[in-house]
């Protein structure tokens, strides 16, 4: 599949809006900002400091330099070289014809039994739901677009069905988190709980939201399957199958021992990225690294020459520049919004709606304090560095317990990370498919709104049972 034809134009528009008006409110919203101290390392907020500041609105040259602040700034930096390296390993593994060898193989298998058609969404997405629930699947999930777009346009459905897979597989799994080290670990830590205790609840969170999630998208994707003319990408899909070059499926004699190798190495590097993740806490930089060293011994064992292999590195990086460009627009919006301190304001606002609700109610606005401030901050870990040190004393306040307060904070910090557009993570997984913003939040709001009613009703058993 040729991924130079994989963009999204409309979306640059509405990001480069999106800080635009974030610019505006810098004008309209005091700017105010709450003390810091450390906590293990960590930068966290100091419960009751918040304050006014002179304020420091964002004008047109702040704009204006917000894309270029965008690629220096580290988080983005980091994901942006992630996702150039992703594009030219994806690259030499498909000069291999090893992917297009292994859908052939799936494509046959899944229209030859009803069982393996059933159970293809519901396995996989599984999968990544475990990797979301358990090590905080975010960036990996990255290069798994390249694999699952193409494989699932060949069996019959669309892109959105292929981005759905193992992104909101993963993200569902990552809202209903129960050992997440990046969400649940950090809160925990700043709410004075032990580490990964109330799992069994959490666990029950994550077999619902990951059984919707599941149900929504096999929902849909048998629609497709019986009429592809429904699908919101239909057109572009009918392009992407032309570049499939997949052949005659029926007649596919097997993977060849060249391409078992190739494809037995790729699935070797996945599994050492996420043992490093599990064990070792990688991150980025040794996640790049692993996926690397994975791209040469792909190339070696598919007997690529020097020159295919550097080509076809070179060119998969250069189809991911319009990824990294939207990258670093999203991260444009936070830039602005943290130099025209107005984050701090707007969670010192929002949390003080709260203290006078019942128990319930409280732990719900919660839920929806943390999904609105998510839209400024998308990442899990300094979202709870930002907002647990106001709401845990705001939940011994209001009569919350503390696990609750926690599970408030991961739905609001999990359910909208695959809709706001100001995550670099989801914006670039959207790009590298080629789905605009405004077609993935047409198809995914009616579940967004199943998991916003969902998480309001899994808030109410802790309050009867007293979790702590």
């Amino acid at each position: 599949m040729k991924l130079a034809k994989l963009k999204a134009p409309n979306t640059y528009l509405l990001i480069f809006s999106i800080i635009v008006i974030t610019a505006i409110l810098t004008y309209v919203i005091p700017s105010g900002i709450y003390n810091r101290a450390e906590l293990d390392g960590r930068e966290i907020v100091i419960a009751g400091s918040y304050h006014k500041v002179d304020s420091n609105p964002q004008g047109i040259w702040a704009i204006l330099k917000a894309p270029i602040r965008g690629f220096t700034d580290k988080s983005a930096a980091l994901i942006v070289g992630f996702v150039l390296i992703v594009g030219g390993v994806f690259a030499i593994l498909e000069k291999t014809k090893a992917i297009d060898a292994a859908i052939k193989a799936v494509a046959k298998a899944h229209s030859r039994s009803k069982t393996i058609e059933m159970l293809y969404i519901p396995i996989f997405m599984t999968i990544f739901s475990i990797g979301g629930g358990s090590f905080g699947m975010g960036e990996e999930v990255i290069p798994f677009i390249l694999i699952f777009v193409p494989l699932t346009l060949a069996l019959g459905y669309d892109s959105i069905v292929g981005v759905a897979i193992p992104f909101v597989g993963a993200g569902a799994g990552f809202a209903g988190a129960f050992l997440n080290p990046f969400t649940i670990g950090i809160a925990q830590q700043i709410a004075d709980l032990p580490l990964f205790s109330g799992i069994g609840y959490r666990l029950i969170c994550w077999a619902i939201c990951t059984a919707i999630a599941i149900a929504f998208v096999m929902l849909y994707a048998f629609k497709i399957k019986k009429n592809p003319e429904k699908s919101i990408t239909f057109e572009m899909d009918e392009e992407k199958r032309s570049n499939l070059h997949i052949g005659d499926i029926e007649n596919f004699s097997g993977i060849s021992r060249r391409h078992k190798l190739a494809l037995w190495t790729f699935a070797a590097g996945m599994i050492g990225m996420i043992y490093g993740v599990l064990k070792f806490q990688w991150y980025i930089e040794e996640i790049c690294a692993v996926f690397f060293l994975t791209g040469i011994l792909v190339g070696i064992f598919g007997r690529l020459s020097i020159k295919d292999f550097t080509d076809a590195f070179v060119s998969g990086a250069k189809d991911m520049v319009s990824t990294a460009l939207i990258i670093v627009l999203a991260r444009g919006i936070l830039i602005i919004a943290e130099d025209g301190r107005i984050i701090d304001t707007m969670l010192f606002s929002l949390a003080n709606k709260v203290d006078h609700l019942h128990p319930i109610v409280s732990s719900q606005a919660m839920f929806v304090i943390h999904s609105i401030i998510n839209f400024f901050v998308p990442s899990g870990s300094a979202k709870a560095a930002l907002t647990m040190p106001i709401m845990i004393p705001l939940a011994d306040l209001v009569g919350v317990t503390r696990q609750t307060a926690v599970l408030a904070f991961q739905f609001g910090d999990g359910f909208s990370n695959m809709l706001v557009p100001t995550s670099g993570i989801t914006m670039g997984v959207l790009t590298l498919s080629g789905i605009s913003w405004e077609r993935w939040a047409k198809w995914l709001i009616p579940l967004e709104i199943i998991f916003l009613l969902v998480g309001f009703l899994l808030l109410i058993p802790p309050f009867i049972i007293g979790w702590s």
